[in-house]
This record gives structure tokens, sequence and C-alpha cells, in this order.
């Protein structure tokens, strides 16, 4: 228990400071999933990925996402980010939830980061937000299916699905989104 007194974390958002509970086991395997897929594709490329990385926005606003791609090497400090990132995945947990959806998604909006995913590791979904003339627009929601709900499904059906997914800085990353909540 001596560990979660230690714990500090929290954001500031809009001026205000808002504490934040450790994260489950689950999510951080969601996380961790995400990490090493795009880590190891970046490798020797100019972006680079982090996770709960302070990004600073302005004086009002420094979110702690839980995933980042930053492109812009003079965005990346020995401390943390300033400026928006280019893409901003968070993967969401009861506590948090309500404002990933909403106070945090205007403000990646806001500040102009291009790609916002919200990961949901109760529904093992993944929305997919590109930012277009300075507004997000959900361009597709994907799914991990079990074999059980594969198996059931139609043949129509199945031909309709996307089983990966990709960023839209790099169209050669192919996430194959199973991967992503594997654990």
């Amino acid at each position: 228990m001596g560990a979660l007194l230690d714990y500090q974390k929290s954001e500031l958002i809009d001026g205000t400071v808002y504490d934040m509970s450790p994260a489950s086991i689950r999510h951080i395997a969601i996380q961790g999933n995400l990490f090493t897929i795009v880590k190891k594709f970046l490798k020797g490329k100019r972006c680079k990925v982090f996770t709960e990385a302070e990004v600073a926005f302005d004086e009002e606003n420094c979110l702690i996402p839980d995933l980042i791609i930053v492109c812009d090497p003079a965005k990346i400090t020995s401390s943390r980010i300033k400026g928006a990132p280019d893409f901003v995945a968070e993967v969401l947990s009861p506590s948090t939830r309500k404002r990933d959806i909403t106070i945090k998604k205007d403000i990646y909006e806001k500040f102009g980061v291009k790609e916002y995913w919200l990961i949901d590791p109760k529904g093992e979904s993944i929305d997919v937000y590109l930012l277009q003339d300075g507004k997000y627009e959900l361009v597709s929601t994907y799914h991990n299916f079990s074999q059980e709900e594969w198996d059931d499904m139609r043949e129509e059906d199945k031909a309709e699905i996307q089983l990966s997914l990709k960023l839209s800085l790099y169209d050669d990353l192919e996430i194959i989104v199973k991967e992503v909540f594997e654990d």
C-alpha cells in the first residue's frame, strides 16, 4: 500500500487539477501492447512514441495521455512535450472515461492533434478520430471479436469487418486489432 501513497499523477485541464488513479493491469497491458507495436515500427524514423509523457498544450492544459507520437523533435524536451503531439491514444478507464471522451477530446481537437484513438478495454474496441478542417470526425470503430463471435457471424458480415487499422501518419503500419487487446 505504500506505493499508492507515493503515487502522484495529475493533469491540468482548463486550469483545474485532476488527480489520477493508478491504471488497472488490463489498461497497462493494452497501453504496452500498442506502444510495443508502434515503437518497433518507428525505429530509425523521425517520429517518436511515448507513454505517460506530460504534454504541455498551454499554461492551462497539461495532460498525460496514455500514448503519443511526436514527429517534431523541437517539441520534445527532457521533461515534457511542448505543444500538440501528432497522435494521441487514450485507454478508457472508469475514472477517466468521461473526461477522455469529452473534455480531453476537445482539448486535443482545439490544439490540433491530427489523430485521436479512444481504446475501450471492456468492449475491446478502438474509435479512430481524424482532424478534418479543425474538427474531429469519427472515421471508424474497430472491434476485437472472440473466436465464438467470429464463428457465429455470417460470411457477408465478416467480409465488411476490418480486423486491422492504420495510423494516418504511416500508411504502411498495419496494426492487428487483436494484438492491441492481447493479455
